[in-house]
């Protein structure tokens, strides 16, 4: 390996953790991010559901993000597991690449070492997205807990903590799925290494600002910021 290979690796990890600070916790040239955004509409959602009696909707929500998560969970396990096969069959690999133009051989060491960066990432995806299923089950359950549209008058402080508590857990839940998610697209660029780690510089650049754009600059958060007339 050569030494553009630690350096662009450095950069693939600084992109990622800027932009990760960037979506979560700080805005970009003063605009807020799509993630942001959607945290004070699930604080709408919950403040929504203490005013109905019938609770059946909100639950089919929760249903349908741990069955989200879920889904993206097993996607690791199988990509993870794919890595793992992907070591077994390095001497195929290396005659593939033998037959490509402008292809950097790093040696199987190399080789060996990148695949075990891709099964980190994916490893670390899963977790994340293991971690968020069950907050996303803790959520449900103090959902169950936030009085009945009823019963809120008779202590209001004990009603509005219920619900900063769902409002609060639901955010946590979407925060760790959306470092999985994020793992995931930028795993995409990772795949740029194993060609050249001047690929891998590229590639990473393009993923994350494909991801800008869509936080800061897309359709669907002037969708969400959009005021009533």
């Amino acid at each position: 390996m050569t030494i553009a290979d630690p350096i662009a690796f450095a950069i693939f990890i600084l992109l990622w953790l800027a932009y990760a600070r960037t979506t979560d916790n700080r805005r970009f040239r003063n605009r807020v991010s799509l993630t942001r955004a959607m945290n004070a509409q699930r604080a709408a959602w919950i403040r929504n559901a203490m005013r109905r009696d019938l609770r059946m909707i909100d639950t089919q929500i929760m249903a349908g993000l741990q069955n989200g998560t879920a889904f993206f969970a097993s996607t690791s396990i199988l990509a993870l597991g794919g890595c793992f096969a992907l070591l077994g069959a390095t001497e195929q690999v290396f005659m593939i690449f033998g037959d490509l133009p402008l292809v950097f051989q790093a040696g199987r060491a190399g080789f060996e070492l990148k695949v075990g960066g891709l099964a980190c990432i994916f490893g670390y995806a899963f977790f994340k997205f293991g971690w968020s299923y069950r907050l996303f089950n803790y959520c449900t359950i103090l959902l169950g807990a936030v009085p009945m549209a009823g019963d809120i008058h008779k202590d209001p402080a004990a009603a509005d903590l219920a619900a900063d508590k769902v409002i609060r857990m639901n955010i946590l839940a979407a925060s760790h799925f959306n470092a999985g998610l994020r793992a995931i697209f930028l795993s995409i660029g990772y795949l740029g290494w194993f060609v050249s780690p001047y690929l891998l510089m590229i590639t990473t650049a393009l993923i994350i600002f494909v991801l800008i754009r869509r936080q800061f600059y897309s359709e669907a958060r002037q969708t969400v910021l959009e005021q009533a007339d």
